[in-house]
């Protein structure tokens, strides 16, 4: 696997496959700009927009954030679909071509395969299907929502179009119900990819049992537990994958995943390993202000413009503000007037893998004997990158067993995927609609109970004062085994006999503490009965985010957003304090040992763009990583050992230095510790010269970039182009403040919701001219997040602009006219 932290430059489109498209186009680098003068997208008066029931009114405040009132939900969503396509609406096609499997229409044959690959999973039909599948509230949403998109995309048909749709000339298809529904699909993708972890423990099953334990813990000192106890859960036997293909085989399955990554990570999804995000809430007892506080920041690839999008509804029944993702209607994260609410991934394994064998006929087997497959054929639209060529189209086979579709093949074998996002009633964002309503504890759990996506933690907050968290989605539970491997598909070990009651899963109300943190660490203890995963992220940012409230007995908005801000870099500390505690036995041998405790003794542990300390203790540890490992597993196997707790194996190994572990060419851990320092000093001379005032972690970490798709194309892209910041966060591992990886931060203040706090990365707008284009940066960049108005007389306040949405006939004057227009 590519971890998170390489994969990034391979999300950009292949320039000159784009180039081929744009000349197909017939579009030039000058032809595009901004919406043009004159549109029906001003900002301000009135505007008679058809579809619509009664008046709403839209402000916007100095971010652009939209205002949206209505006099009831029809009308609330048509406008949030009309306001969202005005800022965002190539990027709304660019998510659902993506996970429809349609980019290749308008990008060419360099997404073909990413298309091919989403269609096996039939995200698009599977989407289809829900609309009728969700209750009837969330029905009447989406398509009050499509109408909304849709009249916005009738009033710019002929001009007004994004500069996207003009580059690369093409015009967007309506909105579907459907379309809001796909979306989900995309997040389930990416904070779901356990399979490729069985990939990684089955073909490490030859290693010794210890070993095995070893490379793969599952519990770490650090561990911030929420239920069921402390102590870790038993550790997981050998593999049973006898009868399975060998190791060596899994490696094009690695490549075939990776065409799905690239693909998240050119909308803004990607999660390395699904890991990301911070979550934490207190009570009343232990804030200033005596009302709860509770903060929540996901972290995901950076993009340009972001995955979220800030918004504020409000009608009859409905009074809710927060982001959601463009396409998608309703709120995602945020608070209403009664209750606030944040979500992490829990990293629960909800992917299962089975070796399934095929006969001469094409049938697989079964307990009950051959069965034939399910199949169908894909016909996928590829935009040639020939002048005048066309559309040329493009048949695909897909394989579908009953355990799920064939995700990889080689000769002689197939590995079905069960997955809990391919199930035909699954929806991963139709419950939201019911949280954004629901007013305490019980409406809220309520809600959740019918949340079917990837499982999240949930964490919340009430304005009466209680606080609680709730892991909620689907989890399988197994006849057998624990789908950490695949299984042999010809039986029926490991089918799932069902998911875990949702009166079972993990959930807290009013701990004693007064703190809950979840930060994607081990939440589970070895007392709580049911399996979420055996591969929980490295609790740093967890333990680091429950010292930081441990240490205040009283603490304020203003603190959360000190802790959003937090940079120790956990891993490099643990790491420094062991090399100097090697470096100090052994300062009267040589000046190198001096200068390696002198430079690491004292360090405060924090990332920053001008810290000399982290890049040398991020060089050095990744010598030292890379010497364990290799020692242990070969250079080979070395590379492909991506485990989302591996960090605590490595601190384990630094710290206490067990013999076991040490490469046999070095005869003690000083040796080893020496030549890491030795070859790391020379890796930051390469790359940044031999001046060491140059070795800064701002010049020699990797640039904070937020790529657009479109980005790199010479001239064309230069538009899109944000210019890159240096790095100041991070490490060898995540810290709080996860730098590139924060897309949003989010502090809600139940004292008083006026001086709650959200933004995102960048800015409201997808319009590289519009003054909303990266207006937020900064304050994202400096951690000092500003209010989001949520009460009537602050938003009044914060307007800067107002505009009167009317159906035809309704305005004062008739039919309504547009205002001259406002600079975007």
């Amino acid at each position: 696997m590519t971890p998170r932290h390489l994969l990034f430059s391979a999300a950009a489109l292949g320039r000159a496959a784009l180039l081929a498209v744009l000349a197909t186009a017939g579009a030039t680098a000058t032809g595009c700009s901004g919406h043009p003068a004159g549109s029906p997208a001003s900002r301000g008066g009135q505007l008679t927009v058809p579809g619509l029931q009664e008046r709403v009114t839209v402000q916007r405040d100095a971010r652009g954030i939209p205002y949206l009132s209505a006099a009831g939900e029809h009308d609330l969503f048509f406008a949030q679909g009309f306001v969202t396509a005005d800022d965002r609406l190539w990027q709304m096609d660019l998510l659902r071509r993506t996970a429809r499997g349609e980019l290749a229409e308008i990008l060419g044959d360099s997404v073909l395969e990413q298309d091919a690959q989403v269609r096996g999973l039939g995200f698009g039909a599977l989407a289809d299907g829900l609309v009728a599948r969700v209750s009837p509230p969330m029905q009447q949403a989406l398509a009050a929502y499509a109408e909304g998109v849709n009249a916005w995309i009738a009033a710019h048909a002929d001009h007004g179009l994004p500069a996207e749709f003009r580059l690369l000339g093409y015009k967007p298809k309506p909105w579907l119900p459907a379309d809001s529904l796909v979306i989900g699909k995309l997040f389930a993708l990416d904070l779901s990819h356990s399979w490729s972890l069985d990939i990684l423990r089955n073909s490490f099953g030859d290693l010794p049992e210890d070993r095995r334990t070893a490379l793969f813990p599952e519990a770490s000192p650090l561990d911030v537990v929420l239920v069921g106890g402390g102590e870790p859960p038993p550790v997981a036997g050998k593999p049973a994958s006898a009868a399975l293909p060998q190791p060596e085989a899994y490696t094009g399955a690695w490549a075939s995943q990776s065409v799905l990554r690239r693909a998240l990570n050119r909308v803004g999804l990607f999660a390395d390993l699904a890991a990301a995000s911070n979550s934490w809430v207190i009570g009343g007892a232990r804030s200033v202000t005596g009302k709860p506080i509770l903060a929540n920041d996901p972290h995901l690839a950076p993009s340009a413009p972001s995955i979220w999008y800030l918004t504020h509804l409000s009608a009859p029944g409905i009074h809710v503000a927060g982001v959601t993702t463009p396409g998608v209607v309703g709120i995602l994260i945020g608070h209403n007037e009664r209750i606030a609410w944040g979500v992490t991934n829990l990293m629960a394994d909800v992917q299962d893998l089975y070796a399934e064998t095929f006969d001469a006929a094409g049938r697989y087997a079964t307990p009950s004997g051959p069965r034939a497959a399910l199949m169908r054929k894909e016909r996928i639209l590829v935009r040639s990158d020939k002048p005048d060529a066309g559309i040329r189209t493009v048949e695909r086979e897909v394989t579908v067993t009953r355990h799920g579709p064939l995700v990889f093949k080689t000769d002689g074998w197939r590995l079905a995927l069960r997955w809990t996002a391919l199930d035909p009633d699954a929806s991963e964002v139709a419950a939201f609609l019911d949280i954004d309503k629901a007013s305490d504890w019980i409406e809220f759990t309520a809600a959740l109970k019918n949340f079917a996506g990837p499982p999240l933690n949930f964490v919340y907050a009430d304005a009466a004062g209680h606080i609680g968290y709730y892991a909620a989605g689907r989890i399988p539970a197994r006849a057998s085994g624990d789908g950490t491997v695949p299984y042999d598909g010809a039986t029926d070990a490991g089918e799932w006999s069902g998911y875990v009651p949702f009166g079972e899963l993990p959930h807290l109300f009013d701990p004693p503490s007064g703190v809950i943190v979840t930060a994607n660490n081990r939440i589970v203890g070895g007392s709580y009965r049911h399996l979420i995963t055996r591969a929980w992220t490295v609790p740093y940012r967890a333990h680091r985010i429950w010292e930081l409230l441990a240490a205040n007995p009283k603490l304020s908005a203003d603190d959360f957003q000190a802790i959003q801000a937090d940079t120790y870099a956990y891993a490099d500390a643990t790491f420094a304090r062991a090399v100097v505690e090697v470096a100090r036995s052994q300062a009267a041998l040589s000046g190198e040992w001096t200068a390696m405790a002198k430079t690491f003794d004292g360090w405060n542990g924090r990332a920053s763009a001008d810290s000399r300390v982290l890049p040398l203790a991020v060089a050095m540890r990744r010598v030292f990583v890379q010497k364990i490992l290799e020692a242990a597993l070969g250079a080979d196997r070395a590379k492909e050992y991506q485990w989302p707790n591996r960090d605590t194996l490595i601190d384990q190994i630094a710290t206490s230095r067990p013999a076991a572990w040490l490469p046999k060419e070095y005869s003690s851990y000083a040796d080893l510790l020496l030549a890491c320092w030795k070859e790391g000093r020379a890796d930051l001379a390469r790359r940044a010269g031999t001046d060491e005032t140059q070795w800064t972690w701002g010049h020699v970490g990797r640039p904070v970039r937020f790529p657009h798709p479109l980005g790199e194309l010479p001239q064309a892209g230069t538009r899109f182009t944000v210019d890159p910041l240096p790095k100041a966060t991070e490490g060898s591992s995540e810290t709080v403040n996860a730098g590139m990886f924060v897309s949003m931060r989010f502090v809600a203040d139940l004292f008083d919701w006026d001086r709650s706090r959200q933004g995102i990365a960048l800015g409201e707008s997808g319009d590289p001219s519009s003054p909303h284009w990266k207006d937020q940066l900064a304050d994202w960049r400096s951690v000092t997040t500003r209010t989001f108005p949520f009460s009537p007389a602050a938003v009044a306040r914060a307007a800067v602009e107002t505009q009167v949405l009317v159906p035809p006939g309704k305005g004062p004057d008739g039919d309504g006219v547009a205002a001259p227009p406002k600079p975007r």
